[in-house]
């Protein structure tokens, strides 16, 4: 069973699942904005429930017969409605394992979704103290255009370093309520003899991306944009570091992970296993240089990418490029009925909201 099931990395691993001889429970809630209270077209033929994570009637119908569980309803977006990421993501994580325990369900593996996001600003290096994690960037810093966090302990310079699955240290409220999701897996599965493991996904991209979502990133910011023949908008200065991986990766890695036995109680980082500039990456969509915006978006990170040899021991290698995902998303949206302009909407709604401030 699939929660968030109608969603894009949900369809992704249905189908992957699907191909590889299981039979597949999709939960879903089909809520806006990135549903519009239909199941998409393009979701493969399998079982369908309507239902939110949230509520413990719909997980006790949707955990009937079910032997697997990759968990991936949530909340996602960087708005200051702080207490829907904990309901959400969470309490319905609480209510996985709670119902799990209570009605002794012979479930074999839980497959949790986390982000990313959970390393704050994450692993660096300093010349003068050796390896650093700095908590987070100075707000007065970046009202200044200042965007390179610097030494926690000497204040100078420092160099990122890729991410290991050792550290955590989260800053905004989606990665707070996602490390708690990662930590209910790891210890309440230990504890209850439920195994389970939680997957760090880096930037996940490619078809069936909801356009609506304004958490959805820059592929689907950039590709809206340049349909329209705008440049893309880029925060900050365009040179913070990112890590993209394709769905159809991020597909098989859950059900490589669902099926190991040496994955149980583990987490994992999932990534591209390379960084890339956003200037670089909107190159990749667009011929039209960008805009470079000067905003950064509050609780943001300046460079992101991790390291995946834990999931690479496994035997799971990232297969699909950048630029491929582009080249895919591009395709799909090109047949999908835009009947607004989604991302100056969304731009708009961040900067109402106070999570994207322009530096001074």
């Amino acid at each position: 069973m699939i929660t968030g099931g109608a969603g894009f990395i949900g369809a992704h691993t249905a189908v992957e699942l699907l191909r590889t001889g299981y039979d597949v429970r999709l939960l879903d809630n089909l809520m806006p904005p990135i549903h519009t209270g239909e199941w998409p077209r393009w979701l493969p033929d399998c079982e369908r429930m309507l239902g939110d994570v949230r509520n413990r009637e719909d997980w006790q119908r949707a955990l009937r017969g079910v032997e697997y569980v990759v968990h991936l309803a949530a909340h996602q977006d960087l708005l200051p409605n702080f207490a829907q990421f904990f309901h959400v993501n969470s309490v319905g994580t609480a209510l996985l394992y709670e119902l799990i325990v209570a009605e002794k369900l012979p479930v074999r593996k839980v497959v949790v979704a986390s982000s990313q996001f959970v390393y704050g600003e994450g692993r660096y290096r300093c010349a003068k103290d050796g390896e650093v994690f700095p908590d987070g960037r100075a707000p007065e810093r970046l009202a200044k255009g200042l965007w390179e966090p610097v030494c926690p302990k000497c204040g100078g310079a420092i160099t990122p370093l890729p991410l290991l699955e050792t550290h955590a240290n989260p800053k905004n409220q989606y990665s707070i309520a996602k490390y708690s999701q990662e930590l209910m897996a790891v210890a309440l599965g230990r504890n209850y003899g439920i195994p389970s493991a939680a997957l760090r996904y880096s930037i996940v991209q490619g078809p069936w991306q909801s356009f609506r979502n304004a958490y959805s990133g820059v592929l689907r910011v950039f590709t809206l944009q340049m349909l329209r023949g705008q440049p893309a908008s880029v925060f900050e200065d365009g040179r913070q570091l990112r890590d993209y991986v394709n769905v159809e990766d991020v597909a098989r890695a859950n059900r490589l992970v669902m099926e190991s036995d040496q994955a149980n109680y583990e987490v994992y980082n999932v990534g591209g296993g390379k960084g890339y500039t956003v200037l670089e990456f909107a190159a990749m969509v667009s011929e039209k240089p960008a805009n470079v915006t000067g905003e950064y978006r509050v609780g943001d990170t300046r460079h992101s990418v991790s390291d995946i040899a834990k999931l690479q021991a496994l035997g799971w290698q990232p297969t699909k490029t950048p630029r491929e995902s582009v080249r895919d998303y591009v395709e799909w949206i090109r047949g999908e009925k835009l009947d607004k302009d989604y991302a100056a909407e969304a731009l708009a709604n961040l900067r109402k909201m106070g999570a994207l401030r322009k530096a001074g």
